[in-house]
């Protein structure tokens, strides 16, 4: 553990957080769900990406994810049989496994998608992850895939609601090392301003 692990942030910066990152955007009907990959609670990213399909969200769906510590199996070989056994069919899944981070998931899910569909055929994407990583999943998206919208929808599974992350020391320390990777990123061209200004 390091002092971020127990970083207590100010009022101003839970409130600059709240509204800068931790932020959700109003869900239309898109034509790609980008499924981030995740070596926990992988059940239930795949019964929102269920419920997203049974809903009529989306229209085709990527899940990227290699193989992670402790694991045999690519988080996608994880996630992609519990979307199939929530009802996604198998077919509308594509695939992609050797992603350890996220500038790995868009930037190999790119030449799959674009082989599978045609990038010119997405008009809209959904990016689905973890609530503490936030807009970085987009702001990702974005610095590789300019063109296409992108829309915002994530998950968690802490007990408390979103709006007291602070609250939470686990969800806190998550909250903030994500945060603090923005700038950094930025700075190092790994993402790009999300939603733009």
């Amino acid at each position: 553990m390091d002092d971020r692990d127990h970083r207590l942030p100010s009022e101003a910066e839970i409130a600059e957080i709240d509204a800068t990152h931790l932020i959700a955007t109003p869900l239309k009907p898109a034509d790609l769900l980008f499924v981030f990959g995740t070596r926990e609670d992988a059940e239930l990213r795949a019964r929102e990406a269920c419920r997203l399909w049974h809903d009529g969200y989306f229209q085709w769906s990527i899940v990227s994810g290699g193989v992670t510590a402790g694991s045999h199996l690519s988080e996608c070989a994880i996630i992609k049989p519990l979307m199939v056994a929530g009802g996604i069919p198998a077919d509308r899944i594509l695939e992609e496994h050797r992603a350890t981070n996220t500038g790995e998931n868009v930037i190999f899910s790119l030449p799959i998608i674009d082989a599978a569909l045609g990038l010119t055929n997405i008009g809209s994407v959904i990016c689905l992850g973890n609530s503490w990583t936030a807009r970085r999943y987009p702001m990702t998206l974005h610095r590789h895939w300019v063109e296409v919208d992108k829309m915002l929808h994530t998950i968690d599974s802490f007990a408390v609601p979103r709006a007291l992350w602070h609250t939470d020391p686990e969800f806190r320390r998550r909250v903030l090392l994500e945060w603090d990777k923005i700038a950094p990123y930025k700075a190092r061209g790994f993402i790009a301003e999300w939603p733009e200004a």
